[in-house]
């Protein structure tokens, strides 16, 4: 079992009194393979819990490698590739624009990869900036199989310490949590100019409670999950919460984008992230969801305006 807290997977994003209004991802009929793991670790459960909470949370860390679509190739066409070192192995960078230029950090959420980031990157570089996305632990072309909240954020910090000069960061669900639960932070301390966060969560607590109901798990899941957190962190679990440790960062602005129709994480994170981070700013949008609001071109142009 990894010994880093379990990423905050997409699915099961709720936090404190939000959990109840947060839409959850149900099927009219579940696959027989839902069914099945459902099923499996309802035995585990009951004859052998510790098991089952090993089995749930290796679930819980393994991303899919979905297959690469066909509008992913042409922004990686004139990328410039390299590879970090990270804790987790080899991550994956990609870069656009002068060498010279102040770099904006783009982060991708669960499941994706740096060329989601497709619609940001013309954008950035009309603004002058340089460009730098990853994929991170487990996910595209970077090392791993299993990947956890500190790994990701780990990644991360590893590839904002060799970019040079760093004009903001961007992140998205996932990537949100990463950068901003553990914190990453700029070298020699230096207080980031510019925080984009784009559909994130609140924070991880609740994030086993949505997993456990997702796959109808014990309650007891919730009680190993923050205990293990803090076992295998040193942290409590909250510790790791977007408006608890970020703003320990020192960005210097911090913009907040989030959908109100958000279908996986819901609206009302965003808004108790901008209320308990002071000097953050919630910019609501309506009707574009978890993810169509990475290529929206409003979303973008107000992303890259507050960059600056």
């Amino acid at each position: 079992m990894t010994n880093t807290f379990s990423p905050a997977h997409d699915y099961y994003m709720a936090e404190g009194p939000a959990r109840a209004a947060a839409p959850r991802v149900r099927y009219p009929s579940p696959p027989a393979g839902l069914r099945l793991l459902r099923w499996q670790l309802k035995v585990l459960s009951a004859v052998a819990p510790s098991l089952a909470f090993r089995t749930a949370w290796k679930v819980f860390c393994t991303p899919r490698r979905l297959p690469q679509k066909a509008w992913e190739a042409p922004v990686l066409a004139d990328a410039r590739r390299r590879t970090v070192p990270a804790a987790t192995g080899p991550v994956a960078v990609y870069e656009w624009g002068p060498a010279a230029a102040p770099a904006v950090v783009l982060v991708h959420g669960w499941e994706h990869r740096a060329s989601f980031w497709r619609a940001w990157v013309q954008p950035l570089l009309a603004a002058g900036y340089r460009v730098a996305a990853l994929d991170g632990p487990a996910h595209g072309a970077s090392a791993g199989q299993l990947v956890t909240l500190t790994d990701y954020g780990g990644a991360v910090q590893a590839v904002v310490d060799t970019v040079g000069e760093v004009r903001a960061i961007v992140a998205h669900s996932f990537g949100a949590a990463s950068v901003a639960g553990l914190p990453v932070r700029l070298p020699g301390g230096a207080p980031l100019p510019r925080l984009v966060l784009l559909s994130a969560p609140v924070g991880p607590r609740a994030v086993a409670g949505r997993f456990a109901d997702f796959l109808q798990l014990p309650g007891t899941f919730v009680t190993q999950f923050a205990q293990y957190v803090e076992q295998a962190t040193g942290r409590p679990v909250d510790s790791f919460g977007a408006a608890v440790a970020g703003p320990t960062a020192g960005p210097e602005q911090v913009l907040v984008l989030h959908d109100e129709d958000d279908e996986i994480i819901p609206f009302a994170e965003g808004r108790q992230i901008a209320a308990a981070w002071p000097g953050a700013v919630l910019h609501a949008t309506k009707g574009l969801g978890h993810n169509r609001i990475l290529r929206d071109e409003a979303v973008v142009r107000a992303g890259v305006a507050f960059i600056g």
